[in-house]
């Protein structure tokens, strides 16, 4: 899995290209602590060109955003589509998240 950053407003948007299971996860992880320790916690996922999904993934999402209400801070996903968006809804995260449309939108409604 690939993954990139840039900051708008006062959000980090983290761009996922590949796939988030058990082998990418822990690398996954690995990063975004990395940013929660430099201090950002209010962070937007966008899965735009994310191709699959495991229940490893869901777990470090979950793992994540559990980190970052510890700090205080807030996530959002953006641009879920196709698997992606049926995994979100059947494992309960569409309700549990916000979920936006576009990145940009979802940096600003965090910031």
């Amino acid at each position: 899995m690939e993954l990139s950053s840039k900051k708008v407003e006062n959000a980090l948007i983290v761009g996922m290209k590949g796939r988030l299971d058990a082998l990418t996860s822990p690398n996954f992880e690995d990063a975004i602590c990395k940013f929660i320790r430099e201090g950002e916690i209010r962070i937007v996922f966008d899965l735009g060109d994310l191709d699959y999904i495991s229940s490893a993934g869901l777990r470090a999402i979950l793992s994540t955003a559990k980190r970052l209400k510890a700090e205080d801070g807030a996530i959002a996903f953006a641009n879920i589509t196709g698997m992606i968006s049926e995994v979100f809804e059947i494992s309960g995260f569409g309700s549990m998240f916000n979920i936006y449309g576009s990145a940009l939108l979802a940096a600003k409604e965090l910031s």
